[in-house]
């Protein structure tokens, strides 16, 4: 899985990158399917975020994590992240196991009506 990391008023040093890398190498064995991850820190009036978007199965997941210190900012949008995903893939089985649509064959219902029930 690629990771585009970059920063706004925040610098990426090598700890961060490590940081990163550890925090989402659980989410790219969970999900193989998953290519890259976009992930933005960025600092806005003393509060620190991690803005983290990707593409999965098709749609579009964006998730922010937000905090006073760069770590916890993260490790919480890692947390949302491995929620909004474990939520789609989800859905797509439950997709898959949907009840067919039970129609009645025009047939069976003339052999009812031509039997005698009494």
């Amino acid at each position: 899985m690629k990771i585009n990391l970059t920063g706004h008023h925040v610098d990426v040093t090598d700890s961060i990158r490590e940081h990163v890398n550890e925090k989402f190498s659980k989410i790219a064995n969970h999900f193989p399917s998953l290519i890259s991850l976009d992930i933005i820190l960025s600092k806005d009036h003393k509060k620190l975020q991690a803005e983290i978007s990707t593409t999965y199965e098709g749609a579009r997941i964006s998730v922010k994590g937000e905090d006073e210190v760069l770590y916890p900012a993260i490790s919480s949008a890692a947390k949302k992240l491995d929620t909004s995903l474990k939520h789609r893939k989800g859905l797509i089985k439950a997709k898959l196991h949907e009840k067919p649509e039970s129609t009645t064959p025009e047939i069976a219902h003339e052999i009812i009506q031509e039997m005698d029930l009494r």
